[in-house]
């Protein structure tokens, strides 16, 4: 498969009257090659169990019959199970759903961003963040983190309420470094919100498999009307596939990204995939232990290797230590491994798998360390 987006030359894409903060940027996106093991863009490399195949088969094709008209623009059996799932004494009023939390965050931007405002992000994080930006024109103010890549209640609300950003972007846990935040960083930086009534959103599409005791954002939602967590079915209900993200807040945050959404953004083939998966969550979230322990497998078997891990709460490993990450990633790739090689010195990333994939991976990784 094709490693890049592109379908013409820089030269007619530059010619083309593109809005200003979009020249020079390229797509988001990972190396999309044929490889015996894939693990570099974070997907839950379990297949969708039998039993839940067939009850999305059987969903959508009930749905297929009235495809003639336009969905339920309300989702709101979708948004009841959503409820149902988090808990927390949700209701179906607090969640919004669309298209992959991609969008949900793009909505949220077109709401609450745009032309004479700005958001933050604290880098390295997730790299979709100044793309959704600049997407929809909203200035992008990147935060500094430690030399650990930590980011503390202090420093965060401190940058916060010196730039006053409209939304503050917080990753937990962190893509790329697959560390959790404390709740006090969020409580922090929300307080710092209250003298201009900023939005705070938390990023959560990793939060099943953190680790024991990490608290989630949604406990801190009673009495803040302004905080936002976003969710994901992608990763730890292994649907990538079928595009469904996901958001609780206050009621008032979906009637805001109602006067943005595009009519029946939701398809009737979305939401009855959704629905059947919501009806055996216990089933598909069984590979999550699983995930969880190739992981931890990984960081040790990587500190065995006298390599720096990240302590993980996400499905995918963040390590330092490497002389030459690059050389590196294109010596695990010569191996039939594909790992993410995120921009940062001396680290790369890869995706916790199946067991025989982890194994792929650390036996190459060792080969590869042996040769460099």
């Amino acid at each position: 498969m094709s490693t890049t987006d592109s379908q013409s030359s820089p030269e007619a894409l530059a010619a083309l009257p593109l809005r200003e903060n979009l020249r020079g940027l390229s797509p988001y996106g990972a190396p999309q090659l044929d490889v015996p093991v894939t693990l570099n863009t974070n997907e839950n490399t379990h297949p969708v169990p039998e039993e839940v195949v067939h009850a999305i088969t059987a969903s959508v094709a009930a749905a297929a019959g009235s495809l003639n008209r336009y969905p339920d623009r309300e989702f709101t059996e979708l948004r009841k199970r959503l409820a149902e799932y988090l808990g927390h004494g949700l209701s179906e009023t607090q969640l919004w759903a669309a298209n992959g939390s991609n969008e949900i965050l793009q909505q949220l931007l077109q709401a609450f961003g745009g032309p004479g405002r700005t958001v933050m992000g604290f880098p390295p994080t997730y790299s979709m963040y100044p793309l959704l930006a600049a997407g929809t024109d909203t200035a992008y103010l990147a935060g500094v983190r430690g030399e650990d890549f930590s980011l503390t209640a202090e420093s965060a609300a401190a940058q916060v309420a010196e730039h006053r950003p409209n939304l503050v972007l917080l990753c937990s846990p962190n893509n790329p470094t697959g560390t959790a935040l404390g709740l006090d960083v969020v409580e922090a930086v929300y307080q710092a919100t209250e003298a201009y009534q900023g939005i705070v959103i938390v990023d959560e599409a990793y939060a099943e498999f953190a680790l024991a005791g990490t608290g989630s954002a949604l406990a801190l939602l009673p009495g803040r009307p302004r905080l936002v967590v976003t969710r994901t079915m992608s990763k730890a209900f292994a649907l990538a596939g079928a595009r469904l993200g996901y958001l609780a807040a206050a009621p008032e945050v979906s009637d805001a990204l109602r006067l943005v959404r595009l009519p029946y953004h939701l398809s009737a083939v979305s939401q009855a995939t959704a629905n059947a998966a919501l009806q055996h969550y216990d089933v598909l979230l069984e590979t999550v232990e699983d995930i969880k322990a190739q992981r931890d497998r990984i960081v040790e078997g990587l500190r065995g290797m006298g390599l720096s891990p990240a302590v993980s709460d996400s499905n995918f490993v963040f390590f330092g230590g490497l002389e030459d990450a690059h050389a590196t990633w294109q010596g695990l790739l010569d191996h039939g491994v594909l790992v993410r090689d995120v921009g940062i010195a001396h680290h790369l990333r890869v995706t916790a798998g199946t067991e025989a994939e982890t194994t792929a991976f650390l036996d190459a990784l060792r080969e590869v360390l042996g040769g460099i």
